[in-house]
């Protein structure tokens, strides 16, 4: 890939985050336009304090001047303070990013790994018993909502069985520090993870089952096989690396979305991650908190959209020379 071509998709991508920052601004200012009215509803405010409010929340001024100070906040990284807690959001969001890059960043790897190999399987195995379970699986998987697995994951296993804990992150009386505290976030994240696992699987396992299936059909692989090559050698050097490429797209999104979390099974799970506190900014509607929280997501996916795109000439030659 030349460096001209390169350059060219990275301004592309700036294009687009520019564009989605415009776009962010004049999005929450449109679904609400009195959040003051909104948050104190029912309180007896006098016209002073209602100003005062509208000045901390940065809502003074015409909508051009507004925007003038968005746009230089937003470079700053500064995306003003939380309706909720009058807390910085950018502290709130870092606070809470780590939680969710370990919970869906780990079942994303997982169902990364069960899914892609289960698509081979069933794409190289095609029409087998194999393919006929695996597709099944996948289908199922696929479709199921991931708030209602979780839920059912949740009553069985937690409040059943009593295996796993119902929610949080942390048993509050357990151990403070450690390996102890370690294993007790690790088994607090047990079942969201599971869940998300397997909501994730599927898209991978049937979107890799169609590139091997495509692949299957190529003459270099033919021509691999009169050269003496087994099965397993030609599907694994061969057929699998061009195969990558439609899943990388997916492969880049999802950790794109990483960041985003599952706003539903955090929610589901009172995971306190980027998910968990979407859905609590919904609720107030919490402006500011919505706006840094959709252009860190924006950002994300744009960025590792671009990553696929530079990677796709390494995995396939043909990219490469066009």
């Amino acid at each position: 890939m030349t460096a001209r071509l390169v350059a060219g998709k990275v301004l592309g991508a700036l294009g687009t985050l520019a564009f989605v920052v415009v776009f962010n601004f004049f999005l929450f200012r449109v679904v609400e336009s009195n959040p003051v009215a909104t948050l104190y509803r029912g309180r007896n405010l006098t016209d002073a304090q209602r100003e005062e409010l509208t000045r901390q929340f940065g809502l003074d001024g015409s909508k051009l001047e507004q925007f003038w100070r968005y746009m230089e906040q937003t470079l700053q990284l500064n995306f003003g303070r939380s309706y909720a807690t009058n807390q910085p959001v950018i502290d709130e969001i870092w606070a809470a990013t780590p939680q969710t890059l370990a919970l869906v960043g780990t079942s994303t790897v997982l169902a990364m790994a069960i899914g892609l190999a289960m698509g081979v399987v069933a794409g190289w195995r095609r029409g087998t018993a194999h393919d006929r379970v695996l597709t099944g699986i996948s289908i199922v998987t696929w479709s199921t909502p991931e708030f209602w697995l979780g839920m059912l994951l949740l009553t069985v296993f937690a409040v059943d069985l009593g295996l796993f804990p119902t929610g949080g992150i942390s048993d509050p009386s357990g151990p403070d520090g450690g390996l102890g505290e370690l294993l007790d976030q690790a088994h607090h994240m047990a079942l969201p993870c599971l869940t998300l696992t397997i909501a994730y699987l599927g898209e991978y396992a049937l979107i890799m089952r169609s590139s091997i299936i495509d692949v299957a059909r190529e003459d270099y692989l033919t021509l691999a096989r009169a050269k003496g090559l087994r099965d397993a050698q030609v599907r694994d050097r061969h057929a699998l690396r061009n195969a990558l490429l439609p899943s990388t797209t997916l492969i880049a999104l999802s950790f794109g979305f990483v960041l985003s979390g599952a706003i539903t099974v955090e929610t589901v799970f009172s995971w306190p991650g980027l998910g968990l506190l979407t859905y609590e900014s919904l609720r107030g509607p919490d402006l500011p908190m919505l706006q840094g929280l959709f252009l860190l997501f924006s950002a994300a996916v744009i960025v590792f959209n671009l990553a696929a795109e530079l990677l796709y000439p390494y995995l396939d030659p043909r990219v490469r020379a066009r």
